[in-house]
């Protein structure tokens, strides 16, 4: 059964990864082609722009309508199976790995709360986050853009903050861009979809489309446009604990979100044509942002690192005592822990040799970002940490 479920969470990641590839690809083509539109002399009335570009030996002509055509074209194709597959696929990663292994992925360690809480709370978090997103964008802030989403940055970076004192570093991270994926999925399904279908049913009705139905849309999908790269950032972050094992993580959150957004708005501003400071000031800001957080992430961590007694010295076989005992139930050629089948990540502690090997990776994972053991399941003392960091900085 161990290996079913592993081959069933690399499956469901699989086709997250490709759903997700399909939506930001048509996501990404669509706000290029919107920005690449030219109008033209005899242009038929209605016509935005259009758009001539060459791809695999062939040309392609596309051309925008304000609103919609005069009549309804006899094929019409749709895009949000892209979205909802992403989201589904999604939705039954998380339940398999996180929900099914809540006491590992999901518990902050210490046991701030239970697993089943945890659970409803991860639920919750990503109703209601879509909830009060769309009680925003129906009210008069979607007037204003530029405040609303200001304050939809400072709601995501406020979650963050909520989450990482329930949940692990790893799952307030993933929880958070779940929530923001669950937004963007839903402005799809809720919104931007159902829009569409009333536009179409007036055109087969003869009615004349009204123009609001698209402005709501285009504020929705700017809304996913920009939180992309973000929401990118913070599933492959899990990847990497000196994101999420600092000990104020939601600034890394924070940080993500103003750089993803930069690097998307130079992208949707160039793709327009733009020339000059319209286009000079994103990448040297972005650059910086990337710096201060690779340097806030180091500082945030430095003190969470136990100093050792000066002059104090760890023998091989002492550490390992500690790492046979916390580490190596998981990373272990048999693994006795019955969550695992090999020991994750391929990184094996069951010997002296392969102990000092990893060495490194001990400090960063057990003892600078407290990321292992998962959920501190195996009851890792502040003590052994410092023992660790002894041992390997002798």
């Amino acid at each position: 059964m161990g290996y079913a479920h592993d081959f069933l969470a690399l499956f469901l990641r699989w086709a997250h990864v490709v759903a997700g590839i399909s939506w930001i690809g048509s996501s990404f083509y669509f706000m290029w082609l919107d920005a690449s539109l030219k109008r033209r002399a005899g242009m038929p009335d209605g016509v935005k722009g259009d758009n001539w570009s060459v791809h695999g030996g062939g040309f392609y002509h596309t051309q925008k309508y304000m609103v919609a055509p005069e009549a309804m074209p006899d094929d019409l194709h749709w895009f949000k199976w892209e979205s909802y597959a992403t989201w589904l696929t999604g939705f039954a990663l998380l339940s398999v790995v996180y929900w099914a292994n809540a006491e590992l992925y999901l518990v902050a360690p210490g046991g701030r709360v239970e697993p089943g809480v945890a659970i409803f709370w991860s639920v919750f978090g990503i109703v209601a986050g879509w909830v009060v997103y769309d009680l925003l964008c129906r009210s008069p802030l979607a007037r204003a853009p530029m405040v609303l989403f200001g304050l939809l940055f400072v709601l995501i970076t406020f979650t963050a903050y909520l989450y990482g004192h329930v949940f692990s570093g790893r799952a307030a991270f993933l929880q958070t861009g779940a929530m923001i994926a669950t937004v963007m999925t839903g402005n799809v399904f809720f919104v931007i979809i159902p829009n569409q279908r009333v536009v179409v049913a007036d055109l087969k009705a003869g009615r004349t489309p009204d123009p609001k139905y698209g402005v709501i849309a285009k504020l929705r999908s700017t809304h996913n446009n920009y939180l992309t790269l973000p929401v990118l950032f913070l599933m492959l972050s899990n990847h990497y604990p000196m994101t999420f094992g600092s000990p104020h993580a939601w600034v890394i959150v924070a940080i993500a979100l103003c750089l993803g957004a930069i690097v998307r708005h130079w992208f949707n501003t160039y793709e327009t044509g733009a020339k000059g400071v319209a286009v000079a000031w994103q990448w040297p800001l972005a650059l910086a942002l990337a710096v201060a957080m690779t340097a806030y992430a180091g500082l945030a961590s430095a003190p969470s690192v136990p100093v050792a007694s000066a002059g104090r010295t760890v023998a091989d076989t002492e550490a390992f005592a500690i790492v046979a005992e916390r580490c190596a139930p998981c990373h272990a050629a048999a693994p006795t822990f019955a969550a695992f089948n090999a020991a994750p990540g391929g990184v094996f502690l069951d010997t002296p040799e392969r102990m000092a090997t990893n060495a490194d990776a001990i400090v960063a994972q057990a003892v600078t970002t407290h990321t292992m053991p998962l959920g501190n399941i195996t009851g890792m003392t502040e003590a052994e940490r410092a023992t660790l960091a002894a041992w390997a900085a002798k």
